[in-house]
């Protein structure tokens, strides 16, 4: 440690540290590493790196989303010859008084890792506790039965155009409801910028009204696809449901639908813990073995 000077992140950091880090070691370290740029007030974030005798072996960023406005996003990588010497704390704590300056007031932190991951220890020993739980779940096809979606007056599935205002709305309703443990401010533009333009991936949507449209019908459950051409691999989907629907509806609302994507190909679905009808749903199928876990889940953690 008596080596090592700490500064702000420059240009040309990221090269540098590459070939100090060589590949992430997860999924999650290879997402957060985007984040590492100069310091900036709009948005506010700040970065910092750490020298080895004029050499860069870690860096950390802690920066704010309008979305999650309660938390900041921490993320701290160290070169592994440097590790369980104190650089990543030494990083933590600089981020720590940094944060006093965030003009949100938060000042919990937030950091995403996976279980058993370097990571996850070096979040642990800073007092970060989980507070949720993600996994990517892939379901196979006829995991479900298909429902009877014929009855004139029940059920209907239909297609939307991911630009309507109500799919929109549902989407966003949907949103702020399962993030009660991370309060979110979703609104009608984050939505459409976010989850339901081009730039966000989305390529088409369906929805399960409790009835046809011109029947006065409402949206239960809402499927966003993220997959643009057919192939063999599971394509990528968002589902979501109306969070105020009780648990037994809004559990067969998500079935149905589910069903339904899945009638003859595959589905993945990222889920969170929070999402308890989807849940409801997906458990039996995973015990079951007609749905099962892509990958590493990963766990969320906070101060």
């Amino acid at each position: 440690m008596a080596e090592l000077t700490f500064r702000d992140w420059r240009d040309g950091d990221d090269l540098a540290l590459l070939q100090i880090w060589g590949d992430p070691e997860t999924g999650q370290a290879g997402q957060f590493r985007s984040v590492l740029r100069p310091p900036s007030d709009t948005p506010w974030s700040r970065c910092i790196v750490a020298e080895d005798q004029g050499i860069p072996v870690a860096a950390g960023a802690l920066y704010e989303t309008s979305l999650h406005p309660e938390r900041l996003w921490l993320y701290i990588e160290v070169a592994k010859d440097h590790r369980r010497a104190g650089v990543g704390t030494a990083i933590l704590e600089r981020l720590r008084a940094e944060a006093e300056q965030a003009p949100s007031g938060a000042t919990r932190l937030r950091a995403k890792v996976e279980p058993g991951s370097s990571g996850a220890g070096f979040a642990a020993a800073a007092g970060l506790q989980p507070i949720q739980r993600s996994r990517v779940v892939v379901v196979q096809p006829g995991a479900l039965p298909a429902p009877d979606l014929t009855d004139d007056a029940g059920p209907a599935l239909e297609e939307a155009a991911t630009g309507s205002v109500e799919l929109t709305q549902a989407v966003v309703k949907f949103y702020n409801g399962v993030h009660g443990w991370d309060r979110s401010e979703m609104t009608v533009g984050k939505a459409q910028q976010m989850l339901l333009s081009e730039g966000a991936g989305a390529s088409g949507a369906v929805v399960l009204r409790d009835a046809p449209r011109d029947k006065g019908g409402t949206i239960q459950a809402f499927a966003i696809s993220y997959t643009h051409s057919r192939t063999d691999a599971p394509s990528d989907v968002l589902l979501g449901y109306d969070p105020e629907l009780g648990p037994a509806a809004a559990q067969d609302a998500v079935a149905k639908l589910l069903a339904m994507l899945v009638h003859q190909y595959p589905v993945q679905l990222e889920v969170d813990d929070a999402m308890t009808a989807l849940t409801a749903v997906l458990e039996p199928l995973l015990a079951a073995g007609t749905a099962s876990v892509a990958g590493a889940e990963t766990v969320i953690l906070s101060s």
